[in-house]
């Protein structure tokens, strides 16, 4: 049994079809997923959202917003990140993000594909390659996309690096802060 809430009114469901979204299985069951689906007011209480956080190689953007989704959001959601490729954590993330009091030290670049078996509620691009590219994930997530520039990219001083870090930080703080109210929406 699981406990559901549906327009303020909660009751028991079972682990099995529902009268609401038959034929559809437990796994995309809108009754006993997390997920917020379309303009229904369904909430399941006691579940997590899996979100993932993809981009080109999950070494910066995706490991900023993995930690700021991680930090705004670790009681409600299970947050992954991800790369159609992987680089490797970078360096001057890790350090932009203590600055800011976040440990992103022990994260690891991962492949989209070691996470195939898991049935996102939503899957956020965090970069245009990585919309463009992204393999097919299965299941019924709801994809949300934010190009975030590429501090990584920037070739000048240490100075000039920094700073592209910390604009593209606050700019993905900023973000993940608020991307709470577009999931619920």
């Amino acid at each position: 049994m699981v406990a559901a809430k549906q327009n303020g009114i909660s009751k028991e469901i079972q682990k099995t079809y529902c009268d609401y979204c038959r034929p559809y299985c437990f796994e995309y069951c809108v009754w006993l997923r997390p997920s917020i689906y379309f303009n229904q007011s369904i909430m399941v209480i006691g579940m997590k959202k899996n979100v993932l956080v993809l981009c080109t190689g999950n070494s910066c953007r995706s490991q900023m917003a993995h930690g700021y989704l991680q930090h705004f959001y670790g009681n409600e959601m299970d947050v992954y990140s991800a790369g159609i490729e992987t680089h490797g954590v970078n360096p001057r993330a890790i350090a932009i993000m203590k600055e800011d009091d976040i440990d992103i030290s022990n994260h690891t670049s991962n492949n989209v594909n070691e996470y195939l078996e898991i049935p996102f509620d939503f899957i956020l691009t965090v970069c245009d390659h990585a919309a463009e590219n992204c393999p097919y994930i299965p299941g019924n997530a709801i994809r949300i996309h934010h190009s975030f520039s590429d501090p990584s990219k920037l070739h000048g001083t240490e100075d000039e690096i920094h700073q592209a870090f910390e604009k593209t930080r606050n700019e993905i703080k900023e973000y993940c802060a608020n991307l709470k109210d577009k999931i619920n929406a």
